[in-house]
């Protein structure tokens, strides 16, 4: 059965400010996407269309028309934010796809264009210093008629992708690769990785972008003829573009009040560290109803529901340890008033604000307003007073 997004909880989604949007105000995000726009551009010399759609999306082209299958698990409302039986807040920036599809039905002659489609998308996700519930997407889907596009076009557009993001001129020793990966409106889908410095002096691979040829079946249902049209898809996430760009390991300070940290949100020069509070950690020994309810990004998300606009303190929130009744001993059970099928989680939260001193009052009451939103069961432990 789904969930659907009360009112006020859809209100403060559509009233999250999209960084990438210029009508928003300036942000660094906006510098990104311009200069992959530039190089696909300057790659394929055509001409490109800007869409920024409403983040309100029919479920049927957020999942039907992408080839998704019908039991596939991101459905469930623990992942995806439905609003209404038919409608809900777009988990990609590719549920704009289909209708922009259908609209290419009238086109009879030569066509070659790329089409750019960013915006925030809005998933249910663990929190840690590299995710949000609502991220930052653009999707660039080149569509051309009368015209080839295979693998060595979709490689040439990989590498101009990741060019873009990270210029040799300024990162000589970049390197990157291509590993498939399965994708339901793609063929031969890839997953564009680079490869990064951690603070620690090793290397880590991380992703930067999905993508694929535009499988035929996706053509066909917007009426298209894949013997007359090709397209590439490729899907990135514009927030760790520019994490990677400008050398940030958390993600808040896209967002942050912070005045030093703000005015380095205008360009992309390397981030300059402003000086990070300590971290407070509050550990917590809930009880769920079952294993199932122990998810790490369902938990993140109700975290992040009940704290509001305080959740920006959240840096991370770990599950430890999952133990069903029956492995506690017995008094402990007693002590909780569990039931056989109820789990106790220990969940660490990590709370570290970017721009305000944390006392230890003020996170205990944090930690306390999290237990309450998340904690099942008949005994409380509640620690602010």
């Amino acid at each position: 059965m789904k969930k659907y997004l009360t009112p006020a909880e859809l209100h403060s989604a559509l009233d999250l400010r999209d960084l990438s949007d210029p009508a928003a105000g300036p942000h660094a995000l906006q510098l990104v996407l311009d200069d992959v726009t530039a190089g696909l551009e300057r790659l394929w010399n055509v001409g490109t269309s800007m869409h920024r759609l409403s983040p309100l999306v029919a479920t049927a082209d957020n999942y039907d028309r992408l080839g998704y299958s019908p039991d596939d698990v991101t459905r469930d409302s623990r992942y995806s934010r439905h609003v209404s039986p038919t409608v809900m807040l777009r988990s990609h920036t590719s549920a704009g796809m289909p209708a922009l599809l259908d609209s290419l039905r009238g086109e009879l002659g030569h066509y070659d264009r790329l089409h750019v489609l960013p915006g925030l998308v809005y998933r249910r996700d663990s929190i840690d210093r590299t995710h949000v519930g609502a991220p930052h997407q653009v999707d660039l889907w080149r569509l051309k008629a009368r015209g080839l596009l295979g693998p060595a076009e979709l490689h040439r557009m990989m590498a101009a992708v990741v060019e873009a993001v990270l210029p040799a001129a300024l990162y000589p020793d970049v390197q990157w690769r291509a590993t498939p990966s399965a994708h339901s409106y793609t063929d031969g889908g890839q997953q564009l990785d680079v490869l990064v410095a951690l603070p620690d002096g090793g290397r880590e691979w991380l992703e930067l972008a999905e993508c694929g040829i535009v499988g035929s079946h996706i053509l066909r249902g917007s009426g298209l003829n894949p013997g007359r049209w090709a397209g590439l898809a490729l899907g990135m996430g514009l927030d760790r573009a520019l994490m990677l760009r400008k050398g940030m390991a958390d993600i808040r300070l896209l967002r942050s009040e912070n005045p030093a940290v703000r005015t380095q949100m205008l360009d992309l020069d390397p981030y300059r560290p402003v000086s990070v509070l300590p971290e407070v950690r509050r550990d917590l020994s809930l009880v769920l109803g079952s294993a199932d309810d122990a998810d790490v990004e369902l938990l993140g998300d109700l975290a992040r529901t009940t704290l509001g606009p305080e959740s920006d303190v959240l840096a991370a929130l770990e599950i430890l340890a999952v133990t069903a009744a029956e492995a506690l001993p017995a008094a402990a059970v007693a002590r909780l008033r569990m039931a056989p099928e109820q789990v106790n989680v220990l969940l660490r939260l990590v709370l570290q604000p970017l721009d305000r001193t944390l006392t230890d009052d003020a996170a205990n009451r944090l930690r306390d307003r999290v237990y309450l939103a998340l904690h099942q069961g008949k005994v409380l432990e509640l620690i602010a007073g």
